[in-house]
């Protein structure tokens, strides 16, 4: 952990300040680019990783984020079943243009401007969970009403 946050980590952690959450930044000296090198990185299992994952309204061209447990991938089909939005995933510019951020360390919250948010329910099996802090390097640890609080997310089935 470093005692400074970089820009990116200490703008996630202001904007949960300012929201009234206390999670505790922390930047980690290894990745957490991907759900398996985070679980590595914060010694818990990839299932508690909430992992941000932005996708392109297809009609609406809109940003929708999906924050999914880490062993889950987010079958589209399923999505517009369950939701009636057809997404498609996104490009690396589109993402830093709707969040601030680049892929690899998006937060599920404190965006540049509101995103529409669905939760993986598979999340709610785990007393704690870990998300992206605004680096590849950056993480906070909630559990899953927190999680809920914090961004509106609507929680739906992945699986």
């Amino acid at each position: 952990m470093t005692s400074k946050l970089s820009a990116s980590a200490a703008k996630v952690k202001d904007f949960l300040d300012k929201e009234g959450f206390s999670f505790n930044v922390v930047e980690l000296p290894s990745s957490t680019r991907t759900a398996k090198e985070a679980a590595d990185s914060i010694g818990c299992s990839v299932a508690q990783i909430a992992k941000s994952l932005v996708f392109e309204g297809v009609d609406t061209k809109e940003a929708v984020l999906i924050v999914a447990s880490g062993i889950n991938r987010v079958d589209l089909k399923k999505f517009e079943l369950v939701t009636g939005l057809k997404i498609k995933k996104a490009d690396a510019d589109f993402v830093k243009k709707q969040t601030g951020f680049s892929i690899g360390g998006i937060p599920p919250a404190g965006h540049i401007k509101p995103i529409k948010t669905y939760l993986d329910k598979d999340l709610k099996k785990y007393d704690s969970i870990c998300a992206a802090a605004g680096t590849p390097f950056a993480v906070f640890e909630l559990n899953p009403e927190e999680l809920e609080e914090l961004t509106g997310g609507e929680w739906i089935d992945l699986t």
